[in-house]
C-alpha cells in the first residue's frame, strides 16, 4: 500500500520542509543529518534556507507542490513553529494540500490535537530502535489510537535495519494505517558511526547498506500495508521528478528541460543587437546585464555559421539558486 503522501512524493510533488535540527534522541547511530542540518535552528524549504514565510510559499509554488512533508531533527520539539507553517500552507493552498510529519517521539494528546487543528493530515512515527518488538502496552501503542482520535492518520516510518513483525501486528490490529520501511542507507552524516557499528555499503552502491533488505522483504514485504522504499527509487524517481516539476514550472520558452530535470540554454556576450539583426524572435532570448541567454540550438547554429563569435551551453538546476551543473564552450 502506498499512502497519499507517498504517492505525491513519488511524483516529485512534496515540498520538504525542515523545521528544526535538534532532537533529544542523540544516540541514533544511523541519523543521516549532515553538519548543516544537525543541531541547527534553521528552517529549509527543500534546499532553500528560509528567512521569511514567503520563502516557503515561493518554494512550494516553484515546484507546484501537491503537499508538504515536515521533518527535522524533531518537529514536535518546535511545535509552535511546526503548527504555524502547517497553517500557513493550508491557508495558502487549501485543504487538498496534503501534509505529513516525521517524528521520533510520541508527543501526547495535546500535541496531536494541535497538529491536527493546524492542518496535519498524516503522522509517521519512528520509535527508538531499542524498543522495537516491545512497544505493545507502552505509550507507542497508545499514541497511535490518540492520533487517530484527534483526526490524524497514524503510521510508522522506519529505517530498514532489520525485520520486525511487531509493526505488522499494529497494522493488523488497526492501530497504524501503514508502515514504510526505508532501505538502510549511509550518508555523509552517519558514515563513520555506521562503520563503527559494523555496517558496510553494498558493493557497487553509493548509499545502500549491505544486509537486511532480503530479510525484511521476506518477513514484511507481503503485507499489503507495508511499503519498502529503496534508495534507488528515492534518487532516481522522487528527487528527479521534483526537479522536473520545478523545471517545467520555471522554464522560459527557450529553455530545454532534460530527463534529469535540469534546464539547458545558451549564453553569449555578443551585443543583443546582433541577435536582433539576425532576426531572432524575442521569445527565443533574454537580455541580461552583461550577457544574453538564448535557445541553445540557435546559439550553436549561429556560432557555427560565424554569425556570433562565441558562446557556451549552460546546464543548471531549476532551484531558486540556479546551481550550474555544466558549461560547454562554443567557438
Amino acid at each position: 500500500m502506498i499512502s497519499k503522501g507517498c504517492e505525491q512524493c513519488a511524483m516529485g510533488g512534496k515540498l520538504v520542509l525542515f523545521v528544526y535540527g535538534y532532537c533529544d534522541q542523540r544516540d541514533c547511530f544511523y541519523c543521516p543529518l549532515g553538519e548543516n542540518r544537525k543541531n541547527v535552528n534553521t528552517v529549509y524549504a527543500n534546499e532553500r534556507e528560509v528567512t521569511r514565510d514567503e520563502d516557503v510559499l515561493e518554494e512550494a509554488r516553484r515546484m507546484d507542490a501537491l503537499g508538504t512533508s515536515i521533518t527535522g531533527g524533531e518537529p514536535q520539539e518546535a511545535l509552535d513553529r511546526t503548527c504555524r507553517y502547517l497553517s500557513l500552507l493550508k491557508e495558502e493552498f487549501g485543504e487538498d494540500h496534503h501534509t505529513h510529519l516525521y517524528t521520533g517521539i510520541t508527543g501526547g494528546r495535546e500535541n496531536m490535537r494541535r497538529l491536527s487543528e493546524a492542518g496535519l493530515d498524516e503522522i509517521r512515527f519512528h520509535p527508538p530502535y531499542e524498543l522495537w518488538g516491545e512497544m505493545h502496552g507502552t505509550e507507542w501503542e497508545d499514541i497511535l489510537y490518540v492520533a487517530r482520535e484527534e483526526g490524524l492518520t497514524p503510521a510508522f516510518e522506519i529505517p530498514g535495519i532489520r525485520a520486525e513483525e511487531e509493526f505488522l501486528e499494529f497494522l493488523d490490529e488497526g492501530a497504524a494505517e501503514f508502515c514504510n520501511v526505508n532501505e538502510f542507507e549511509m550518508s555523509q552524516g552517519n558514515y563513520r558511526r555506521m562503520q563503527e557499528e559494523g555496517f558496510e555499503l553494498q558493493e557497487g552502491h553509493m548509499s545502500a547498506v549491505e544486509g537486511s533488505k532480503a530479510e525484511i522483504l521476506e518477513a514484511m514485504g507481503d503485507h499489503e500495508r507495508v511499503y519498502f522504499c529503496t534508495s534507488v527509487f528515492k534518487d532516481a524517481a522522487q528527487h528527479r521528478n521534483r526537479l522536473k516539476r520545478m523545471a517545467e514550472n520555471v522554464r522560459r520558452p527557450f529553455d530545454d528541460v532534460t530527463d534529469d530535470g535540469t534546464l539547458v540554454y545558451g549564453k553569449t556576450y555578443d551585443d543583443p543587437s546582433a541577435l536582433e539583426a539576425l532576426g531572432v524572435p524575442e521569445e527565443f532570448y533574454a537580455v541580461k546585464t552583461d550577457h544574453v541567454e538564448v535557445a541553445w540550438w540557435l546559439l550553436e547554429e549561429m556560432v557555427e555559421e560565424g554569425d556570433l563569435e562565441e558562446g557556451e551551453l549552460v546546464e543548471q538546476y531549476p532551484t531558486y539558486d540556479g546551481t550550474v551543473v555544466e558549461r560547454t564552450p562554443l567557438a
